[in-house]
């Protein structure tokens, strides 16, 4: 058996990674590695942090491995150190592999540690698709919740998967690698609250953006993500879609000085964004769960545009899901089918503008 420590000689970093003590780290949703491999025999060794140790194991990391396109493992990673049996077939095969973290960064980070295989496999970097998309977002883009068709449940990481939401969906429909920053509960002036009386500042996106997230836990017990800068050279997207709103409108409300606040900040945020990405197209969406802020976030767009006269950025009203037609999942939150219907509004939006 050969035995493989991850470089990006061999495969090709998902997301917002990091190598660190000969292993890559991952904490944000859909981030990971993707290769292809010829041969017979592949396991996987994943990583897990202190979540791991805990009682109740409601935070660990969730994670999923396809081949060539179809699950063959998923579970949660309630040890230390876990092996997976990827591919055992008496005869060689070609395969493209992707290893996921399905849930998010706040909760737990995952370490894919090494790749054993056959004598004779071969593991290289899977290669870079054309087109490159960022999302920028809360709960929705994390996929929150969408494995437990409960609305009185909450959340647990065993019941959330990225790849079920319209992010990871519009991503692959675009057939666009893809960078998820998104964290649940997080806004651009404040968190989500259930008595609006006041803002959550500890629950922000914005102060995350540069960096590889958020998390509770640290890589091997040792690095914070948030405390680690992302190289934004490691992936130079084309387009970028930001869905962040709804999580503020649970403190904006009707209030005009609120939402005043959030369109003003939700201005130097873009302001942000375009700096780091000169060239890409800006997307700005909110509504599936609610449009009340949406008036909101169209005038800092408008108001941004007019004060920059920067015309590659558009302002999207997604249409809100339906809630007494389709369900609900855990905490409320939309089903895989609001997903779809999302993802199928945003991908002719993107294509247009884009020529995609």
């Amino acid at each position: 058996m050969k035995t493989f420590k991850l470089t990006n000689d061999n495969i090709r970093p998902v997301g917002r990674t990091y190598y660190y003590e000969d292993s890559l780290w991952s904490a944000f949703s859909g981030t990971g590695a993707e290769f292809d491999f010829e041969g017979s025999t592949l396991y996987v060794t994943l990583l897990a942090d202190a979540s791991a140790d805990e009682e109740e194991k409601k935070n660990v990391a969730r994670y999923a491995v396809e081949v060539n396109g179809e699950r063959v493992c998923e579970g949660t990673l309630c040890e230390r150190v876990t092996k997976l049996t990827v591919i055992d077939s008496n005869v060689p095969a070609k395969a493209r592999v992707q290893i996921i973290k399905l849930s998010e960064c706040a909760m737990s980070t995952m370490g894919i540690a090494s790749l054993e295989t056959d004598d004779n496999a071969t593991v290289t970097p899977a290669p870079a698709r054309e087109r490159r998309i960022e999302f920028i977002g809360d709960s929705i883009t994390c996929g929150y919740g969408v494995d437990d068709e409960d609305p009185l449940h909450p959340f647990k990481t065993s019941t959330e998967d990225c790849t079920a939401a319209y992010a990871y969906k519009t991503a692959r429909a675009l057939d666009a690698d893809y960078s998820l920053v998104s964290i649940s509960g997080y806004g651009i002036i404040s968190g989500y609250t259930a008595t609006a009386e006041a803002k959550v500042t500890e629950q922000l996106v914005p102060p995350y953006y540069k960096s590889l997230g958020f998390s509770y836990k640290k890589f091997a017990d040792k690095l914070a993500p948030e405390d680690i800068s992302w190289d934004f050279e490691q992936f130079v997207p084309q387009a970028i879609v930001i869905n962040l709103g709804t999580n503020d409108d649970s403190y904006c409300l009707d209030h005009e000085d609120r939402q005043r606040d959030y369109a003003d900040n939700y201005k130097k945020f873009l302001k942000t964004v375009r700096e780091i990405n000169p060239d890409a197209y800006i997307f700005c969406g909110v509504g599936i769960m609610g449009t009340r802020i949406y008036k909101a976030l169209e005038t800092a767009v408008n108001e941004y545009k007019a004060e920059t006269g920067d015309e590659r950025v558009l302002s999207h009203c997604f249409k809100e899901h339906d809630a007494q037609k389709d369900g609900l999942v855990a905490d409320y939150h939309p089903i895989r089918k609001s997903h779809d219907n999302a993802c199928a509004e945003i991908v002719p939006v993107i294509k247009e503008k884009m020529g995609w």
